[in-house]
């Protein structure tokens, strides 16, 4: 089979694709025949610089969709022939991948397989941050960082869907929050003073729950943009800024909060937690009440320009590649 991995870390030039063996499914797995790989920002960082890659060679990709080639034993649920998502460890960028049965589901009727690319980690990640972290009640007021990206499209349209009293995003550019307003947003806010945008537009009170996957200044500006028992939720680190620390001075003036989500390690942590929030999320697609654009699409053996793209942080929505037929 194909598969695109990488020897050595460095620019989008060390994606190579080579001639591997198919994988066999053991206790507990499936293998996959994959039909699109989903493109994350974590992809480009464990290339660059090694995120979450416990050895070389390696072959990024975290999310899939296809159809299930194999089963294991001590697998119930899931048949060969089946039309699936999954979330992996890695190794997405492959015709045939290896998943734990845990972390594969099965896609709700109606759904394509190239829709289906798009969820295993934007929909649940989406659902748990405005939920089970963000605890967000109806008339309550949402900013959201990266409104643009993946999980931004969706986060918009999931609270305003939860009844948010309003939702703003932060994007880097007029074009991105052109875009963004398609997806739920009530207004959108450009450059690093925002916290100050923000407060403008609620008359000074700031927001209810404010949802970070950039970190370093913009996660100051964040919770510097929180409203009286405001809660912030951290899901990423996008801009590589030194791990931030937050004490008393912070938190005991506004009685804010602060709290942390990885999709990455509830699914080795609690998978079955991962299930329910993916169940309940999925269905939001199935019903119609979100919908994910795919902005681009590249074949498997071009995933380096998949990632140039990446790169320029430019992109809006989600980038697929297109693995199989």
């Amino acid at each position: 089979m194909r598969a695109v991995e990488i020897g050595e870390y460095g620019g989008p030039e060390v994606l190579t694709v080579v001639e591997a063996p198919v994988p066999e499914p053991g206790p507990g797995e499936v293998t996959i025949d994959v039909a699109y790989a989903g493109v994350n920002f974590a992809d480009l960082k464990s290339r660059a610089n090694g995120y979450r890659v416990p050895s070389l060679p390696f072959r990024p990709g975290l999310e899939v969709s296809g159809r299930i080639r194999a089963v294991g034993a001590v697998v119930e649920g899931l048949a060969a022939g089946q039309e699936v998502a999954a979330l992996t460890e890695g190794d997405g960028y492959a015709e045939v991948v290896l998943a734990a049965a845990s972390t594969v589901f099965a896609l709700p009727d109606g759904l394509d397989l190239r829709t289906g690319a798009t969820l295993p980690t934007v929909l649940p990640t989406a659902h748990a941050l405005l939920h089970e972290v963000g605890r967000l009640r109806a008339g309550e007021t949402v900013l959201v960082q990266s409104a643009a990206g993946g999980v931004g499209t969706v986060l918009g349209q999931l609270a305003k869907a939860a009844g948010a009293g309003a939702v703003y995003g932060v994007v880097s550019s007029p074009g991105k929050a052109e875009y963004a307003l398609k997806y739920g947003y009530d207004q959108l806010f450009t450059g690093d003073g925002f916290p100050d945008d923000v407060r403008r537009a609620t008359g000074g009170r700031g927001v209810d729950l404010a949802l970070d996957p950039v970190g370093g200044d913009t996660l100051r500006g964040s919770l510097a943009s929180l409203a009286l028992f405001g809660r912030l939720v951290s899901y990423g680190n996008a801009s590589g800024a030194a791990p931030w620390q937050v004490g008393q001075p912070e938190l005991y003036p506004g009685a804010v909060s602060v709290a942390g989500f990885s999709i990455l390690t509830l699914a080795q942590t609690e998978p079955q937690a991962l299930r329910a929030i993916a169940d309940r999320a999925f269905r939001t697609v199935a019903e119609g009440a979100v919908t994910l654009p795919v902005t681009a699409e590249f074949p498997l053996a071009e995933a380096a320009e998949a990632h140039r793209l990446m790169d320029t942080r430019t992109t809006t929505g989600k980038l697929l590649l297109r693995v199989g037929s």
